[in-house]
């Protein structure tokens, strides 16, 4: 599931080199995400962004344990609904939001963002094909 999940936000940081994972108790917990949704560096690249079939994900420290990436996608498309992906973007504070640069305000972040992963997720057999080819090969 994490694989998917850092194909969906563009999460670029989770490579050998430096896998941000923390093994706690016998439990595995993904750390720090400050290299995903990296559109927002460049908003006007969203729209690019959001069909983007993700190629680095064949860095991915878990690809080659990520059998299954297909069934990740399922059970994230049936979870992810619009409504719920609106309740987590309204829960980020406004001074996140009023902190990135651009003529935006939060609420048209917020909108943003929402617009972001709905369509990304509406899109997400592009990147789960190039997840698995990447594993594959």
């Amino acid at each position: 599931m994490l694989v998917w999940f850092d194909a969906f936000t563009q999460n670029v940081d989770r490579t050998p080199r430096n896998a941000n994972l923390l093994v706690w108790h016998r439990k595995l917990y993904a750390i720090d995400h400050g290299a995903a949704l990296f559109f927002h560096h460049d908003w006007p690249t969203l729209n690019q962004k959001i069909e983007s079939p993700f190629p680095q994900i064949q860095q991915h420290i878990l690809l080659p344990w990520a059998a299954e990436i297909g069934a990740a996608g399922i059970a994230a498309r049936q979870i992810l609904t619009p409504e719920l992906l609106d309740r987590i973007v309204a829960d980020v504070p406004d001074a996140w939001l009023e902190a990135i640069p651009g003529n935006l305000n939060p609420a048209e972040r917020r909108a943003g963002y929402l617009d972001f992963f709905v369509r990304r997720l509406a899109a997400s057999k592009v990147f789960e094909q190039e997840a698995i080819h990447a594993r594959d090969h």
